[in-house]
């Protein structure tokens, strides 16, 4: 095991009717500025449990942060809180807008070079204005975080960054405000909440019996769980588990000690960038390649992950039967595993390892995944699967 570091000082707050704990988890003298995206915690109640909970406080709403929240959207958010003196943030909405308020806090605090020099690295964040969340879709774990993913569609880029000045000081998260979701969005979630597993879990062997475990266990409940969702939306159990799941996979703790990939979510945010593909779609599609080009380097632990989670046996090819079981599961939950399935064509390939060359970028756990590999990578997201 490496030597490792932690802490997470976010406090969870789980369970239904939890919305109107507001009340006690905001300072009651906080001007709070409310973050929403497209509106629907408007049609589904949320936003009415909201802003009952925040009483006699002063606030005010900013909406129409994006999936992939962009950079000029979360810049107007900033103009706003310096313009009226806020001095509290609260997102109620998915990864995407805890994403953008992390960003906001951050950028509010910010003084000097370009803000856009947070998400680049070139900044480091000393102080940040506080703020806490209120979840409605489980996926991407930024409700227990301090990590963040911005797009600059107008650059077309999209990079992540962290700072544990951005932690939320609190979270929310009542399985009942996800019963309203599309059927397709909450399947992405537990595919984004699976690879957020396997980054950290399916890399070269490393000796951390307790944290491989640990990841198994929330693999083994999404993959049990996931299925049932898309049966029976509304029964809160399954949803509980799959908010719970989600919120554990990116909290930092099976990461501890152990070495990380990552690489399937930089090459996704690429397409995602480029073609609009909902996160988990992108990852879908990346996955499964980059785990077949970089078979040999993971191969200890491709098996293992076989054998403890999906039930492959040792005959044959087990890591290549693990790939596909994965492949499966994905296609069950609805998403594609090809770029053919989303319409992008091959001229993706060299695009995408084009940007990601061009910024200097070597992924992976060992840093072997430079633009040659990316290609390989894509060209073999590109093959039909029946080959």
């Amino acid at each position: 095991m490496k030597n490792f570091e932690f802490c997470n000082p976010v406090r969870i707050v789980f369970g239904k009717g939890k919305i109107a704990d507001l009340d006690r988890l905001i300072p009651e003298n906080a001007f709070v500025l409310v973050l929403t995206g497209g509106g629907s915690v408007k049609n589904n109640g949320v936003f009415d449990q909201v802003t009952m909970a925040l009483k006699s406080r002063k606030w005010e709403e900013f909406s129409g942060i994006e999936a992939n929240p962009d950079y000029d959207t979360c810049m107007k958010a900033v103009e706003r809180i310096k313009e009226k003196k806020i001095d509290f943030i609260l997102a109620v909405g998915g990864g995407s807008v805890i994403d953008a308020a992390k960003f906001i806090v951050a950028a509010a605090c910010h003084n000097g070079s370009d803000p856009w020099d947070i998400v680049t690295g070139q900044a480091k964040i000393k102080t940040a204005l506080p703020f806490g969340s209120v979840l409605t879709l489980a996926a991407t774990g930024s409700e227990m975080n301090a990590g963040s993913v911005i797009s600059r569609r107008s650059i077309g880029a999209k990079l992540p960054f962290a700072s544990e000045k951005v932690f939320p000081r609190f979270s929310i998260l009542d399985p009942e405000t996800t019963y309203s979701l599309p059927s397709h969005v909450s399947a992405c979630g537990v595919v984004d909440a699976w690879v957020h597993v396997l980054e950290q879990y399916l890399s070269h062997a490393i000796h951390a019996p307790l944290q491989d475990r640990q990841s198994e266990a929330l693999l083994l409940t999404l993959l049990e769980q996931g299925p049932k969702l898309m049966e029976n939306p509304n029964d809160y159990d399954v949803r509980a588990d799959i908010m719970w799941c989600a919120t554990q996979a990116l909290n930092g703790l099976i990461g501890c000690g152990v070495p990380q990939d990552w690489a399937t979510h930089m090459i996704g945010h690429e397409l995602t960038a480029a073609f609009g593909l909902a996160h988990a779609e992108s990852l879908a599609i990346v996955l499964p390649a980059l785990l077949r080009v970089r078979k040999e380097h993971k191969k200890t632990k491709l098996e293992q992950y076989g054998r403890r989670v999906l039930g492959v046996d040792d005959a044959g090819d087990p890591a290549e039967a693990a790939i596909v079981a994965t492949e499966v599961f994905f296609k069950r939950m609805g998403l594609g595993v090809r770029l053919s399935d989303y319409g992008i064509p091959l001229e993706a390939v060299s695009m995408v390892a084009d940007i990601l060359d061009r910024r200097g970028f070597r992924l992976g756990e060992d840093r072997a995944v430079d633009g040659a590999m990316v290609r390989k990578i894509l060209v073999m997201a590109s093959v039909p699967e029946n080959l």
